[in-house]
């Protein structure tokens, strides 16, 4: 299953060039890569055009069966998408229930927006058309962190190359665009509903900035758009906002310091410009910093991860070397081990363990409906530990109050 070919300015990468626009021609110098959760994302992408060809147009059943068990021979084949793209199918039945008859629905749709971005195209995993609506659906089989459909340049683009597309079609009928991104392993689903009038105009305001892209004269801003670059670990202008070339310059390791030589900080003092310093930071300070923490973190670990695959690819990077890390030992064979702890007079119920299947393997034995109702009075779900999130986190604020009566269930 080959790689799909991309635009330069591609949709999905519209998060991180129009932010920074120097982010397409600096990648494009860089060897592109793969992973191994990309190839199982283009697999399940591949049944879920499959299903989704199945329940909407005439495909037979015995076509069907055929094409579903060739991919199931696939390598890296896993039940799981067979549940996910099942949740996603859903989905879709849904939606296409919320138009007032059938819809005409269509699959891995081709569609270019180069009216508003040079050269640009890409591939729609759904489109649905009926009355004055137009929806587009993008199934995402990640499980690394949810992504909104709300105010997102990759569906309004794929939106406005739709638009152009089926234009000859239905002309000006379509007045409403629905646009909606499917997680099922995050169990994440968002829509966001905007006017044909307010997609156009959305696309006008970006052409500048495409063309800014394009032309190679665009600007480096990093940022959390950072995420998916290709050159994210070499980027010298991501380095110089982490403060990793300046302002480390001088560190030393700590066991390296005398003793005699730290001196105890006196509670404040006046700083270049008048000002009362304290050595403590402020709250305000801290909250700040921690934002400018989880870059800095993010920026090493990407720097771990290149210096690695630099390294196994036989190139040195200055003072560092790779070792073996650490491993476990492992049965060569285990039943002949476990045959030979028995056959030494050690009684088998000490050699096995007998423990009962967890909550969600008993949920997926019987079945989510007998397991409710069966045993659901048995289940709670206590409050999870407080962990830090930003303010803008959509999650309930945690109240340590709240948290006394987590899992209570009160009597009637």
């Amino acid at each position: 299953m080959p790689p799909e070919k991309h635009a330069l300015l591609s949709a999905s990468s519209a998060a991180r060039w129009l932010n920074c626009t120097a982010a397409p021609r600096f990648e494009e110098g860089l060897p592109e890569s793969t992973s191994e959760y990309a190839e199982e994302g283009r697999l399940a992408h591949a049944i879920a055009e499959l299903k989704t060809l199945k329940k909407f147009t005439l495909m037979t059943s015995r076509t069907y069966t055929t094409r579903l068990n060739k991919l199931k021979k696939e390598p890296l084949y896993n039940p799981e998408m067979d549940k996910t793209t099942d949740l996603y199918m859903e989905h879709l039945t849904e939606q296409a229930m919320l138009y007032d008859s059938a819809p005409t629905v269509a699959a891995e749709v081709k569609v270019d927006f180069n009216d508003y971005v040079p050269e640009g195209f890409g591939t729609c995993d759904n489109v649905m058309i009926g009355g004055d609506t137009l929806s587009i659906t993008d199934y995402k089989h990640g499980k690394g962190v949810p992504v909104s459909a709300v105010g997102n340049p990759q569906m309004r683009l794929y939106a406005l190359g739709a638009l152009k597309r089926y234009a000859p079609i239905f002309g000006d009928a379509i007045k409403k665009i629905r646009m909606s991104i499917d997680q099922p392993r995050l169990d994440s689903y968002t829509t966001d509903i905007i006017t044909v009038e307010e997609l156009k105009a959305w696309g006008e305001s970006i052409k500048p900035i495409a063309q800014k892209a394009f032309s190679g004269l665009g600007e480096f801003v990093p940022g959390e758009h950072c995420r998916f670059c290709r050159g994210k670990a070499q980027c010298r202008a991501r380095a110089n906002v982490n403060t990793a070339l300046e302002d480390f310059k001088g560190c030393v390791p700590a066991s390296s310091v005398p003793a005699d030589s730290l001196v105890p900080q006196e509670f404040s003092h006046i700083g270049p410009h008048g000002n009362e310093v304290h050595p403590l930071l402020s709250d305000a300070e801290i909250g700040d910093l921690l934002i400018r923490g989880q870059q800095l973190v993010q920026w090493y670990k990407d720097l771990e991860e290149y210096a690695l695959k630099t390294m196994l690819d036989g190139k040195p990077i200055t003072g560092w070397k790779l070792v073996a890390g650490r491993s476990n030992r492992t049965f060569t064979d285990q039943d002949a081990a476990i045959k030979a702890v028995i056959a030494a007079g050690y009684d088998e119920a000490l050699v096995y363990d007998r423990k009962p299947k967890t909550l969600s393997e008993l949920e997926k034995l019987m079945g989510k409906a007998e397991f409710a109702e069966k045993i659901g009075s048995f289940v709670v779900k206590p409050l999870g530990k407080p962990t830090l999130a930003l303010a803008t986190d959509k999650r309930e604020t945690y109240s340590p109050a709240a948290s006394d009566f987590a899992g209570v269930v009160s009597e009637q």
